[in-house]
């Protein structure tokens, strides 16, 4: 695809070359009014500045860039966000570095945010998360030519640089796990279904209980407390109920538990819970909560190192970082008899 140049900006927008220049690089000279028609055709255009011009031009800006499209209550709530921003912010702090975080209601406002980062020249790289099967950030990113690691599997990255944890073996030993013990109803109650490693544990999970010839249920949430808690209060209230739920991360178990209660029931005793993504929440509650468990701080730390790393001209790799490994607690158990 042939590069936009300022000469089409200015043939779009009806202004010269000049204006276009003042407009682009946030620079006097232009009215208010010429300055928003040039940005939007340039946006309209995708346009992005020439990075050997940019890189005579300007020094980096030493900022990383971080786009989460949920809503702020759920990250709120969430702890594996917050340990994962903890981690990247710990590398770039001994780098000088910072971090821009923003937060967007949905994909389309995440994309706009790259385009403007890009053409303003905000970050020198970005962490992406949360990827999709097709995502459409990657073929835009590789337009706007921002450096950027990307959180997820190979599968899912078309070849950019990534770091992955292994969920299709995590998956494995949650099922095993709860098959172990004598389960053969299971639940899972998973994250949006578009997110990728949702997808890769659908897989996963539905390959392992066929294995093992279990019965299985599977509902798709938004990752919320309140959304695990409804999933959670179906499944209880079903007949006949799972004896088991594997949980997508461990804010919908500790929901999950609550509901679990509410219906006067017990964990283990009447149904084993297991989460994802084990945090502070899983050991404080009662009974402690079994959790496939990684380091996720250091998971932050090692994508911002690998954001620096590429920066400095390594070549694009994937970087498995860990398996998430099953920590059994209380509540792990047979099912009823």
């Amino acid at each position: 695809m042939a590069r936009v140049t300022i000469t089409e900006i200015a043939r779009r927008a009806g202004v010269s070359k000049g204006a276009v220049s003042y407009a682009l690089n946030n620079q006097p000279g232009v009215s208010e009014a010429t300055r928003a028609r040039v940005l939007k055709v340039a946006e309209e255009l995708e346009w992005v500045p020439n990075r050997a011009a940019r890189q005579l031009s300007a020094a980096r800006s030493e900022t990383f860039g971080l786009v989460l499209a949920r809503t702020a209550k759920t990250l709120s709530e969430e702890p594996f966000y917050m340990g994962f921003v903890g981690g990247v912010e710990s590398v770039l702090a001994g780098k000088s570095y910072a971090l821009a975080l923003q937060v967007v209601a949905s994909l389309p406002e995440e994309l706009a945010t790259y385009r403007k980062w890009a053409a303003e020249r905000r970050v020198d790289g970005v962490i992406v998360v949360d990827l999709r099967v097709d995502d459409p950030r990657i073929p835009l990113l590789r337009r706007l030519g921002l450096p950027a690691v990307l959180v997820g599997h190979p599968s899912l990255t078309d070849g950019m640089a990534c770091v992955w944890t292994d969920g299709t073996s995590a998956m494995n030993a949650a099922v095993e796990h709860v098959a172990s013990l004598g389960h053969r109803r299971v639940a899972r109650v998973a994250g949006t279904p578009e997110h990728g490693f949702v997808w890769i544990r659908d897989k996963a999970f539905a390959a392992a209980s066929r294995r093992l010839s279990l019965e299985t249920e599977v509902v798709h949430t938004d990752f919320s407390a309140e959304e695990g808690a409804a999933a959670t209060r179906a499944l209880m209230g079903a007949d006949p109920r799972p004896t088991a739920i594997i949980y997508d991360n461990d804010l919908m178990a500790v929901a999950g538990l609550g509901v679990v209660q509410e219906f006067g029931l017990r964990s283990p005793y009447d149904v084993t819970l297991v989460a994802w993504d084990d945090s502070t929440l899983c050991r404080h509650t009662h009974p402690t909560l079994s959790a496939m468990s990684h380091n996720i701080v250091a998971y932050g730390a090692e994508v911002a190192s690998r954001l620096l790393d590429l920066l400095e001209g390594a070549r694009p790799q994937a970087h498995l970082y860990a398996t998430p490994l099953l920590i059994v607690r209380d509540s792990s158990g047979p099912p009823p008899t």
